[in-house]
């Protein structure tokens, strides 16, 4: 398990085990700094007492804020904003998976530029040049978000869950070995995120041979090693290739974005934010992948070989490729539905506004394919 570095934008990313070492020079340039985590994971984990460990060794002073919290609301983006302005820091310390990174990411922005997120998320404000330091520790294998450009806030009182590009971070940790805390579910949302930032940045309005290379390179990881991790966890190598699936997938969307499956999943988390991201992907493929096998069974036939080896690429194969989908779901036991997160039949109808919103107009220019409102309530019918 080789460590390397990678380079994508404006981050610096440090990946294998033992790597937070390799990039703690990049920490001991400032005097003070925030550390933002959420609950219990960056303890558990053991990134956390790392940090202070690197921080009080070479007389940083820091405060942590641990109250970050799945799908990060703009309300929690402002309490952070405060927080940081009143504390006289030079910088943030993001400790966790995508919610905190994102958050972190969409912080910084408002310290720099002033206004509020909103401003951003509806492009009202431009996105300074100029912003705090960032350096993030990622404890998931799943959003790519530790190597990528985009952070994603929900707006709490019209439950739009809105991405935007506020910058890559400048510092980025991936050590496997502060995966392997993860719970089983976590364990498997996250590596199903990576998944479909696979598919869709290989199948979008923008995908190109780069994106259809880095898919099917973490497809095939995820495939691979998500079962061997649920069976033995503490495995090194396992949680190793599923960050390193991650990690390429984030480059992915970097160049490819995303389109459908992360559109949708947002105007269902906007309305469930407990619904985990992961799961609300995971649950939406059930449907979707008969739709991008449909739009593009070249690249999807390729995709899927690590699932059913025997797919053509025609679009008669579509319901091939969905039964294998859906019998990896199964292998790995995860069988939940809308249903779970108390969406209705009814409550469905309702989501035909804020569909037009999140996705008609925000991703029109990526959408590979017209799907109309219909297809997409049947769809979710077919998920409750």
């Amino acid at each position: 398990m080789r460590s390397f570095q990678v380079y994508n934008g404006g981050v610096k990313l440090f990946f294998g085990v033992n790597s937070l070492e390799e990039a703690a020079a990049y920490l001991r340039k400032y005097s003070r700094v925030l550390i933002i985590t959420g609950r219990t994971s960056a303890k558990l984990s053991g990134a956390l007492d790392d940090i202070i460990r690197i921080l009080e060794s070479s007389g940083v002073e820091y405060e942590v804020w641990s109250k970050a919290l799945p799908n990060p609301t703009d309300e929690l983006v402002a309490e952070l904003v405060e927080v940081y302005r009143s504390g006289v820091f030079e910088g943030f310390i993001a400790i966790g998976g995508g919610s905190v990174i994102d958050l972190a990411k969409a912080a910084r922005v408002v310290v720099a530029g002033g206004g509020s997120v909103r401003e951003y998320l509806y492009g009202a404000r431009e996105i300074p040049r100029t912003q705090p330091f960032l350096f993030a520790v990622n404890l998931t294998h799943g959003t790519g978000t530790e190597i990528d450009r985009y952070a994603v806030v929900t707006i709490t009182e019209t439950k739009e869950k809105l991405g935007f590009s506020p910058g890559y971070p400048d510092v980025s940790v991936d050590d496997p070995k502060y995966t392997a805390s993860l719970p089983r579910r976590q364990t498997i949302y996250t590596s199903l995120d990576a998944f479909a930032h696979a598919v869709e940045s290989a199948t979008s309005a923008k995908a190109s041979p780069y994106t259809e290379m880095l898919a099917e390179e973490a497809v095939k990881h995820v495939i691979e090693y998500l079962p061997r991790a649920l069976e033995k966890p503490k495995e090194l190598e396992y949680r190793y290739w599923l960050l390193y699936a991650s990690m390429i997938a984030g480059i992915g969307i970097d160049h490819g974005v995303t389109h459908y499956g992360h559109a949708i999943e947002h105007v269902l988390t906007g309305s469930r934010p407990e619904l985990a991201h992961g799961a609300g992907l995971a649950i939406l493929y059930r449907e979707l992948i008969k739709f991008f096998y449909e739009y593009s069974p070249v690249v999807m036939s390729r995709l899927l070989k690590p699932l059913d080896p025997s797919l053509k690429p025609i679009r008669e194969d579509s319901a091939k490729a969905v039964k294998a989908y859906i019998d990896f779901l199964d292998k790995i036991g995860f069988r939940e539905t809308l249903s779970d997160y108390g969406f209705t039949v009814g409550e469905v109808r309702e989501l035909k506004a804020l569909y037009f919103k999140l996705v008609e107009k925000r991703y029109e220019s990526l959408l590979p394919f017209k799907l109309q409102w219909e297809q997409v309530e049947s769809m979710l019918k077919n998920l409750v």
